[in-house]
């Protein structure tokens, strides 16, 4: 096992483990053999007392983890949780509003992070603020390790490597379409409408949002989020937009430009809808309908009115309807000569929810149970990506937890 501090006393802490999807955590760290076999010394943390507890006696296999109290404004509180961990796992949102001090901490105190968030603007910030310091003593601070945004992400470096492997070229154009049958957490939805609240839709809307300075190209067009259907010959289907490649793009767009992509590198992803007329018809009405709830969405009145009947943060999915979701994102990517390779992301359970804590959790495995073998070695740190901060050993990871990631044979 690599560590990057041994003395501390938990190898990872679970914050925000009273909310929804934190106590899918708990139960996934509880029943993980690695946790068990490698000894591993865990903690549930969040504000209450009273809640954790509750959390860890409904648990089997938490009884051992530890409790740690800390309010995210509590600086001190805080400062005390990384002083104690190797790895962060946070799934406290909206991030924006509880978790700048911890990922301040963590930056400070020489501690991994994972977590969950969709905000960019945020990350952004984080960027701005914590890169170049976290990059200086090799602590890794990796958002976006969910759906938001691990298949993409993940996707785009498989077809890089694959690529590579099979014609000695790198990927200029990847593009993946997803299919996903799932619900929404109430703290995605909290963090949706707390971006728009704050008037950050102008920095959402850039594409290279979180692209180092320098890596942005003068022509954004090319890059611009599609609004309208289209009928796609390397998936044989039409596709409309994709409500989370607002996020997606994004994360890909910094991982290009931090692992070197091709110049002028592309890459966007959509919403698959199947073949023929229907689908057709379904792909114009997503684009429209997507749209007219965006700028729907940036009126207040109507906002705190979507807010009113959408699930409260701590509330979501049934247990049922989340075991019964899935998604898959297929990928397609090409190189400047006209080769294509083509795979596959997918996975059962809902994707905000079942297949979110599976990547959640294995991306703080990754770090606190195989860091020297993570890309850059053991003293690589910065505001990362999931590829660039965890790549080939999180795909590892993701495949031996009954996660689909294939690469498939060449046409």
């Amino acid at each position: 096992m690599a560590t990057n501090k041994p003395s501390r006393k938990y190898d990872v802490v679970l914050y925000g483990a009273s909310g929804f999807v934190g106590r899918q955590t708990v139960a996934y760290f509880a029943a993980h053999p690695e946790v068990k076999s490698a000894g591993l010394s865990w903690a549930l943390a969040g504000r209450s007392a009273d809640k954790l507890e509750a959390v860890q006696k409904a648990c089997p296999g938490a009884e051992k983890a530890g409790i740690v109290v800390a309010e995210a404004h509590d600086a001190k509180a805080m400062d005390q949780l990384a002083a104690n961990a190797r790895v962060v796992l946070s799934t406290a949102g909206p991030f924006a509003l509880y978790g700048s001090e911890l990922v301040a901490v963590c930056v400070r105190n020489g501690t991994h992070y994972v977590d969950i968030t969709g905000e960019t603007p945020w990350v952004k910030g984080l960027i701005e603020r914590h890169h170049k310091e976290a990059q200086r003593q090799g602590t890794r601070i990796i958002p976006f390790c969910g759906f938001d945004s691990i298949p993409s992400d993940l996707s785009a470096r498989l077809a890089n490597e694959a690529m590579l492997e099979r014609y000695g070229e790198v990927c200029t154009a990847v593009k993946v379409a997803f299919s996903i049958r799932g619900g929404f957490n109430g703290g995605t939805l909290a963090s949706l409408f707390n971006m728009l609240a704050s008037g950050q839709t102008e920095a959402m809307a850039d594409p290279f949002l979180l692209n180092p300075e320098g890596a942005h190209p003068s022509d954004l067009t090319a890059h611009a989020d599609p609004l309208g259907p289209r009928h796609d010959v390397d998936f044989s289907a039409w596709l409309g937009p994709f409500m989370m490649s607002t996020i997606n793009t994004r994360v890909v767009r910094r991982s290009a430009a931090l692992l070197g992509y091709a110049p002028g590198y592309f890459y966007q992803e959509y919403l698959r809808l199947g073949r023929g007329p229907a689908a057709a018809l379904a792909a114009t009405t997503l684009s429209v309908g997507s749209f007219t709830s965006q700028a729907a969405l940036r009126v207040a009145p109507i906002r705190r009115l979507a807010q009113k009947f959408a699930p409260q943060p701590g509330a979501g999915p049934s247990v049922a309807s989340m075991d019964g979701g899935s998604f898959r994102a297929q990928w397609v990517g090409h190189s400047a000569s006209g080769n294509m390779v083509r795979g596959m992301i997918a996975d059962k359970g809902d994707p905000g929810n079942r297949a979110t804590t599976k990547m959640l959790c294995e991306s703080a495995l990754a770090l606190a149970l195989q860091l020297d073998e993570l890309p850059g070695g053991s003293k690589h740190g910065g505001l990362l990506t999931p590829a660039s901060g965890l790549g080939d050993v999180l795909v590892q990871r993701l495949r031996r937890a009954g996660m689909t990631l294939q690469v498939d044979a060449a046409k």
